[in-house]
């Protein structure tokens, strides 16, 4: 089969893997219907050392069951499923809990011999877990929506989850690339009566407002949060959906005392602000990676009846031997997120 391979910063390649097999009686098949590029995926082509190995990219996919191995119930050859972006085996004391994110008997995608969702097919281990089926055919106009479940949309709303967001609620969205517009949704979904988009791309965040972004903050640093509160006057919820340092200190600005911060971006720094003027503010600073296989199941119907369409954050597609032409796009913030399709 063809899949994408990253080798090391800017260097993706579309090349011939071995074709999966089943390998533990938990495991399917799945030929991929369409995957997608992530704005994590980007940090690794930005930075990521050179490798002779490489490693099988995409953790974002749906497709359609082509085999199962003999303890897989509830699954059947010719079904159509959402894979959430991390596998889990949704019984373990974790996943009970709703963090499958930390399943005992999980893991992630392109690792540990496990295909990347970047390909023709890929083994999805522990799969009557984590795989749900999808009531639609292969040819749906709902498949980008539907893929979004599988990573962007479910985090999104893991963000307004964990910052409590409700009805009536104002929030901060800092980050209006697709995990931040899919906390638009969110947050509007849940009730929020007032929301603040924190971006500098008028594209996306004029999809932003559609998406129910009442106002747009397009400054950075000291200048966002100055506007931010002029608007305002500081808000209780915010949903960081970058993941740098300066994005954090403009959520931590922006927050009233008391507040609380949910952060959606995969950080890029190793210490935060956990000193003596934070602990005085009794801030909150929740979020992290979500546990998609939790929400799916909440947002599928959502979905398929219209209320809330997420696929668009897919603004161009590309055939899977044009991923590296994919990846190049959306570092060159020319693409928000790019579908790809085998």
């Amino acid at each position: 089969m063809r899949a994408a391979v990253m080798y090391g910063a800017g260097d993706v390649r579309v090349e011939d893997r071995p074709d999966p097999r089943i390998d533990q009686p938990t495991d399917a098949i799945v030929r991929v219907v369409a995957s997608c590029v992530c704005g994590s995926d980007l940090w690794p082509y930005a930075s990521m050392p050179a490798t002779d190995a490489g490693r099988p990219m995409g953790h974002e996919f749906l497709g359609v069951v082509e085999d199962t191995g003999t303890e897989v119930t509830g699954l059947a050859a010719g079904d159509l499923v959402v894979a959430p972006f991390t596998y889990s085996d949704n019984t373990c004391d974790y996943c009970a809990k709703g963090l499958h994110i930390s399943c005992r008997h999980g893991g992630r995608y392109g690792f540990d011999g496990v295909d990347g969702g970047q390909g023709e097919a890929v083994r999805v281990p522990q799969a009557a877990g984590i795989l749900v089926r999808l009531p639609v055919g292969a040819d749906s106009a709902l498949l980008p929506s539907l893929l979004a479940l599988s990573d962007v949309m479910t985090t999104g709303h893991h963000g307004a989850v964990t910052a409590g967001v409700g009805r009536g609620d104002t929030v901060l969205v800092v980050g209006d690339g697709a995990v931040g517009l899919c906390a638009v949704i969110a947050a509007k979904r849940l009730g929020a009566e007032r929301i603040v988009l924190a971006g500098r791309h008028q594209a996306r965040t004029d999809l932003g407002r559609e998406f129910g972004a009442t106002d747009v903050v397009a400054g950075r640093g000291e200048e966002a949060v100055t506007h931010i509160r002029e608007l305002t006057g500081g808000v209780n919820k915010v949903i960081e959906a970058v993941g740098t340092r300066q994005t954090l200190d403009t959520a931590l600005g922006a927050v009233l005392d008391g507040g609380t911060i949910s952060r959606l971006g995969v950080p890029q720094y190793e210490q935060g602000p956990l000193g003596p003027a934070g602990f005085m503010r009794n801030i909150t600073l929740t979020g992290g990676a979500s546990p998609a296989r939790a929400y799916i199941e909440q947002l599928l119907p959502h979905v398929l009846d219209g209320t809330i369409a997420p696929g668009r954050v897919f603004d161009q597609a590309f055939p899977l031997h044009r991923t590296p032409a994919a990846y190049q796009a959306m570092a060159d913030r020319q693409v928000l997120k790019a579908l790809i399709r085998p």
